[in-house]
C-alpha cells in the first residue's frame, strides 16, 4: 500500500519534530518549514511518519492513504 503526507504549511512552525522522528522523510527548507524529501513515504517509511504525525506540536502532518494506489 501507497502513502502520502501532507504537511499543512499554514500552522507548521518548524519546530522540527517531524526530521527528529523521520529524518529519511522529513526535512526543514530555507523558510524553516516542515518538506518531504522526494521520493518518500515507502511502506518502510510509515511507522517512522506516523510517529512524527503523533511528535507534531502543530499538528501540521497529515499521513494517508495515496489515492493513486490501485488497492
Amino acid at each position: 500500500m501507497r502513502y502520502a503526507v501532507e504537511i499543512d504549511r499554514e500552522i507548521c512552525n518548524g519546530y522540527g519534530n517531524c526530521v527528529l522522528a523521520a529524518p529519511d522523510v522529513f526535512d526543514l527548507d530555507d523558510e524553516d518549514y516542515a518538506v518531504v524529501r522526494p521520493g518518500r513515504p515507502t511502506p518502510e517509511d510509515v511507522t517512522a511518519v506516523a510517529e512524527a504525525v503523533d511528535d507534531c506540536p502543530m499538528r501540521a502532518i497529515r499521513l494517508r492513504r495515496d489515492p493513486g494506489d490501485p488497492r
